[in-house]
């Protein structure tokens, strides 16, 4: 990598050469009555409110009322945050055993996103069984949330100059430059995840908001099968990728294609069912509240 390493690069200027002659070098931190405060938790929690106030402004449509959703926020916002980096460190343990200490500098990045995911369909299980909630009507929810919070979160991953891909000279490459070192030219794929998700959040937002949705769960598996579809590609670009043991599989694009091929699956067996409206969990509570 151009003789660059990863410590080097976190002080690197950043360009775009398809915007124009111009770099910048954003600063990790700022200071805020004396206490640093880091940029990635910053961008982090502002995914994590956007995807919130999102979700609590569409709850009614899934049958939930927002104080339930803020409800399940509470508890998702912590255990997403230990699975994604519990996921991280296991994939790197060899590393983390010999360095204790690191497994809790969470300020330098290490979030994976599926270690996020997987917690918090565990804590959403959970917490819907102990409301008697149904857990697809919820999950076709909080997809919308995961896109919001993916699409903002991943510009913590460009202040913190990682997540990018294998050095390339296409039109939209990024470039890092490192004084007394040429210009490296690489993928900016944290930037293709977060326009991939921005653009799967409006078309199924568009798509959600005309009626299309006829079964809990649907907007879930669409979402499983967009951001899987995607994911698998630009895994395939990254320099970073968490690995199977010694083997050259990817795990992120592993599971990617696995999880897209699954939630296919399922979308298509559903397709040829016959669905009523009324079964879903937003109807069935009205005729609760009803009755």
């Amino acid at each position: 990598m151009n003789l660059l390493t990863a410590t080097m690069l976190r002080s690197a200027q950043i360009s775009f050469p398809m915007l124009g002659d111009w770099s910048i070098d954003p600063p990790y931190s700022f200071n805020l009555f004396g206490l640093e405060i880091y940029f990635y938790g910053v961008i982090i929690a502002l995914g994590f409110i956007l995807a919130a106030l999102y979700c609590a402004k569409r709850a009614k449509e899934f049958g939930l009322s927002s104080d339930e959703l803020y409800e399940l926020v509470i508890w998702l916002i912590p255990t997403c945050i230990i699975g994604a980096r519990l996921y991280y460190v296991l994939f790197k343990l060899d590393y983390f055993i010999a360095n204790p200490d690191r497994i809790f500098a969470l300020r330098d990045g290490g979030l994976a996103i599926y270690g996020g995911i997987i917690a918090g369909i565990i804590v959403g299980i959970i917490w819907c069984r102990a409301k008697r909630i149904r857990v697809f009507a919820v999950a076709d929810l909080t997809a919308f949330g995961l896109l919001i919070g993916q699409s903002v979160g991943r510009w913590g991953n460009f202040i913190n100059r990682e997540a990018f891909g294998a050095q390339t000279e296409i039109f939209c490459r990024m470039g890092l430059t490192v004084p007394g070192f040429e210009t490296l030219y690489v993928h900016p794929t944290f930037l293709y995840e977060s326009l991939w998700n921005l653009l799967g959040l409006i078309v199924l937002h568009i798509w959600s908001k005309k009626g299309k949705r006829k079964y809990d769960g649907q907007v879930f598996w669409l979402y499983i099968l967009w951001y899987g579809l995607g994911r698998a590609w630009i895994e395939g670009l990254r320099t970073d990728s968490l690995y199977i043991g010694s083997t050259d599989i990817r795990v992120s694009q592993l599971l990617a294609i696995v999880s897209a091929v699954v939630s296919l699956a399922i979308l298509i067996i559903n397709a040829r069912k016959q669905h009523n409206p009324e079964d879903m969990f937003v109807n069935a509570r009205k005729g609760e509240d009803n009755g």
